[in-house]
């Protein structure tokens, strides 16, 4: 179980001490490319004065720029959504190519983080067999069934909103990839992490500074979704239903395994998507 952080909330760990930024980049862009890499398998070049585009990130600063990542990360997504229902492959069909982009782009990692926090949290009898459960690579029944539920519980969200808002889906799409990164940030921000010598140890906590910049972006995305025709009530009610759901979970880790880990991160994007999108199926009427 991890030990008791010094750090305040939203501040970085005392013992966390990354290397000085380089320079070069003008830093917010230097930042989005280091999101992208982080969190999806699309090929970023290293930018003028960036050494080591493998180096950990600094994720005191890094995640400011995460709504826009998810911008770029569920645009595949956002198109292959467009184009299957303009080719009149329907809803359904639509849907899952859109979710099967989107999972080629980012590897799995969200999915990834959903299955070993299902497999440790209901498996383990302990933090540490918890923990232990979510280091292993295999997936378990309570893994799998999460799995399922996730994939299917979006493709028919998605389907749904298709059948009553047609193109305007794909909005919805982008909107919800970057409010669900922005609200995972929630326990990354909030809670120490649970291993002395995992990932979320690794790259450092975000400062209050850097999430509050995240979620002002994310309301701009939120915003020009609105112009693009989604209510800007079931938009509202996405984001207050997102952060709900990644509360939940951080909630659910501090007692469970004493904090996070990038699994908790992960699973922590996939209930925040999942709740904004049917935020928006039950706030758009048929």
């Amino acid at each position: 179980m991890a030990t008791e952080s010094n750090a305040g909330p939203g501040q970085a760990d005392d013992e966390f001490e990354p290397p000085p930024p380089p320079a070069g980049p003008w830093p917010p862009l230097r930042d989005l490319a280091v999101c992208l890499r982080f969190y999806s398998r699309l090929p970023v070049p290293a930018l003028p004065g960036e050494a080591d585009i493998h180096a950990a990130p600094d994720f005191r600063t890094v995640p400011r720029m995460l709504p826009l990542a998810g911008l770029v990360i569920g645009a595949a997504g956002a198109v292959a959504l467009a184009a299957s229902l303009s080719l009149g492959l329907g809803p359904f069909l639509a849907a899952t190519l859109a979710l099967a982009f989107t999972t080629l782009v980012t590897g799995a990692l969200h999915e990834d983080g959903l299955a070993d926090v299902a497999d440790g949290f209901g498996g383990g009898g302990t933090p540490a067999r918890r923990l232990e459960i979510m280091r292993d690579s295999r997936i378990g029944a309570y893994g799998a069934a999460a799995l399922v539920l996730s994939y299917a519980l979006r493709i028919g969200a998605l389907a749904t909103l298709a059948d009553r808002i047609g193109w305007r889906v794909a909005v919805a799409f982008l909107a919800a990839a970057a409010l669900s990164r922005t609200a995972a940030l929630w326990p990354l921000c909030r809670l120490p992490p649970a291993r002395p010598d995992g990932a979320a140890h690794a790259v450092g906590r975000p400062t209050g500074r850097t999430h509050a910049t995240a979620w002002a972006l994310c309301l701009a995305v939120l915003a020009v979704a609105c112009l693009l025709g989604l209510p800007w009530l079931g938009l509202c009610l996405a984001g207050l239903l997102a952060v709900i759901a990644a509360w939940t979970l951080a909630r659910m880790a501090a007692r469970l395994v004493g904090g996070q880990t990038g699994d908790v991160i992960g699973a922590s994007q996939q209930m925040a998507e999942i709740a904004a999108l049917l935020a928006l199926v039950i706030a758009i009427p048929a």
